[in-house]
């Protein structure tokens, strides 16, 4: 039995997702996969009921199961949360009179800080060993630039020539759910890519507009800066070995030297305070760890 036969409400409420929210194609591959589990299971198990006959208790049945495959807790309030969003976006255009997600209670998870690059170790990162080929220009840039600024891998990926202004120092990013944000930067990264760029259009006879590309001229894949940034990272002392503890990096070395929440967020582009607020607790053990050093009774 076809899925978006039975329940036509899944193609309407992804169709919001994709056109009205603007959310990237990996969330929407990640909604469809959770509503079509949640959907295929009340179509084997409960013979198909309707939108509107979804009750909290062939919620809490399946979610049952899920914790018996021994799904970890972070998947199912991922799982949880899609259901929120498409049984809110239900009502909103009237096809329930209440989300029977109300009682519906999500699994607590335990924080984990952010790993993050010590400041001491980010010049060794910067600066160690880069070939003069396209190619080690290239990765030393990205490694600069994830630092420097704080962007996503799919915003990095995605930056166009005429979103540096050199003129006005900064960097506008499009992120998630198309958002402009403006970040910063100083001269001497401004003068990096205005040579990246210019070596670029001399060597690469391809005409593109993407900062970053191959030296065939093709735009930078994910799978080829998470593989260098990964083996750059594998002589630093660092849990998480991927493009975003240098997100994690710029974050915390803000927090750490004095830097405002609230504009911590705005250059992360978080949509909420308590997205940010995490790199607030690795501030607190920097500082319990310069107390125990310098005070005579820690």
């Amino acid at each position: 039995m076809n899925i978006l036969e039975t329940y036509p409400q899944l193609q309407q409420f992804l169709n919001y997702l994709k056109f009205e929210k603007k959310y990237s194609k990996h969330t929407l591959i990640s909604y469809q996969t959770d509503l079509e589990q949640f959907l295929t299971y009340l179509i084997s198990q409960y013979n198909s009921p309707s939108i509107q006959d979804i009750k909290p208790t062939l919620i809490r049945s399946w979610l049952g199961e899920l914790k018996e495959d021994e799904l970890v807790a972070k998947s199912i309030k991922r799982k949880i949360s899609a259901l929120k969003s498409f049984f809110k976006y239900q009502l909103k255009i009237g096809v329930v009179s209440q989300t029977p997600m109300v009682t519906i209670v999500s699994p607590k998870l335990n924080k984990r800080l952010p790993s993050f690059i010590e400041e001491t170790q980010i010049e060794n990162l910067l600066n160690n060993n880069f070939s003069n080929d396209w190619k080690g220009k290239t990765e030393k840039l990205v490694l600069q630039l994830f630092y420097a600024t704080g962007m996503r891998l799919s915003e990095l990926i995605n930056l166009k020539e005429n979103q540096i202004d050199k003129s006005n120092l900064h960097i506008k990013v499009t992120g998630k759910g198309n958002k402009e944000r403006i970040i910063p930067i100083n001269k001497e990264l401004v003068f990096l890519l205005e040579n990246h760029i210019a070596e670029k259009r001399k060597d690469i006879t391809i005409d593109v507009v993407n900062v970053f590309v191959t030296s065939t001229g093709k735009p930078l894949q994910p799978r080829n800066i998470y593989a260098f940034v990964n083996k750059r990272l594998k002589n630093i002392s660092v849990a998480q070995k991927s493009p975003h503890v240098l997100r994690h990096s710029f974050a915390t070395h803000l927090m750490n030297n004095g830097a405002d929440l609230n504009a911590v967020k705005e250059l992360l582009g978080h949509s909420s305070l308590a997205a940010t607020q995490i790199y607030t607790h690795n501030s607190i053990e920097k500082l319990k760890e310069v107390f125990k050093k310098a005070h005579p009774k820690a």
